[in-house]
């Protein structure tokens, strides 16, 4: 099984980020701590030239998008990463009915 980071990274490299990273760190068996206390993982992607996109995104399962949602919407951090031109999302992930991964984005800048 893999977990909603993985998917989630396989699917940034799939899009053309060239960058990607996991950026929360673990502080404990089951705590982890997330970058600016919202972003799971950064991704970067030069389209052309100087037309560079910053990525920020928080990924979890399905079931738990809209608390991920509230906590981005909320935090100081999305209101400078905004001005800094960085794109925010939240990702999750579940199962369909056949069993397989389905992704549902949420976008916040």
């Amino acid at each position: 099984m893999s977990s909603p980071t993985t998917r989630s990274l396989a699917e940034l490299r799939k899009r053309g980020y060239q960058l990607v990273d996991i950026v929360e760190r673990r502080k404990g068996r089951f705590i982890t701590h997330d970058c600016f206390d919202i972003l799971d993982i950064i991704a970067i992607r030069i389209r052309w030239m100087r037309d560079v996109e910053m990525f920020g995104l928080q990924c979890t399962s399905g079931d738990n998008v809209a608390s991920r949602v509230d906590k981005i919407t909320n935090s100081d951090a999305i209101h400078v990463l905004r001005l800094a031109g960085w794109s925010i999302a939240v990702w999750g992930w579940r199962k369909n009915a056949k069993g397989r991964y389905v992704l549902r984005e949420v976008e916040l800048a």
